[in-house]
C-alpha cells in the first residue's frame, strides 16, 4: 500500500501549492515591464488615478473605506509598469518628508484618504488612512497638515472598526 499513500501525499502538495498561489495579493501577479492594460483586465479599472512627474502615471486599487490596502501601479509614458506594490504599510509612510510634503504629494503616493477632519486647536488637518501594521494589527495611519498644506506630523492609532473599546468614540472614520 505504499504506493496510494506516495500519491495522496503528491496530491496534497499539488492541492496546497495551488492554493497558496491562488492566494497571492493582486500586486504580486505583476512584475516591472508587464503591460498597464495586463494589470488593468485583471484588476479592474483603477478608482483612482494621478499624473507621475516623468509623463506616466500612477494608478490605484483601493479597498478603503473597509479594507486596509490599496494596490498602486505606476506606469511610465509608454504604457509599461515600473513598478506595483501594495503602499498603505510603513515603509511606504516612512517615506511621507515632514515640512516638504503637501497634500498633493501625499494624495499620489497612498491615494484618497478613509476620512479627512480638522483640528481647530492644533490648526491641523489630518488625513487618515486604515492599514494592517505588520499585516497584523489594524491601525490607522494619519497625516497631519497645516493650514498652508503642508505636512507637519505623522501619527498611528488603533482602528476603532476593530476595536470594540474604541467604539464608544463613535468609530472615527
Amino acid at each position: 500500500m505504499p504506493a496510494p499513500t506516495l500519491l495522496c501525499r503528491a496530491a496534497a502538495a499539488l492541492l496546497i501549492a495551488g492554493t497558496v498561489a491562488g492566494c497571492a495579493n493582486p500586486w504580486q501577479r505583476f512584475a516591472p515591464g508587464d503591460d498597464a492594460s495586463r494589470v488593468i483586465a485583471s484588476l479592474g479599472t483603477p478608482r483612482e488615478s494621478y499624473p507621475l512627474p516623468n509623463g506616466g502615471h500612477r494608478l490605484m486599487w483601493p479597498t478603503q473605506p473597509m479594507g486596509e490596502t490599496t494596490t498602486a501601479a505606476d506606469v511610465d509614458a509608454s504604457g509599461k509598469v515600473t513598478s506595483i506594490q501594495q503602499i498603505l504599510n510603513n515603509n511606504a509612510f516612512a517615506l511621507a518628508e515632514m515640512d516638504k510634503w503637501t497634500e498633493h504629494d501625499v494624495l499620489v503616493h497612498f491615494g484618497q484618504p478613509v476620512c479627512k477632519g480638522y483640528f481647530p486647536l492644533m490648526k491641523r488637518a489630518v488625513w487618515t488612512y486604515r492599514y494592517r501594521d505588520a499585516d497584523v494589527w489594524y491601525m490607522m495611519y494619519n497625516f497631519y497638515f497645516d493650514d498652508s498644506g503642508i505636512l507637519r506630523t505623522t501619527s498611528k492609532s488603533n482602528d476603532p472598526l476593530h476595536d470594540p473599546d474604541d467604539r464608544r468614540f463613535g468609530g472615527m472614520c
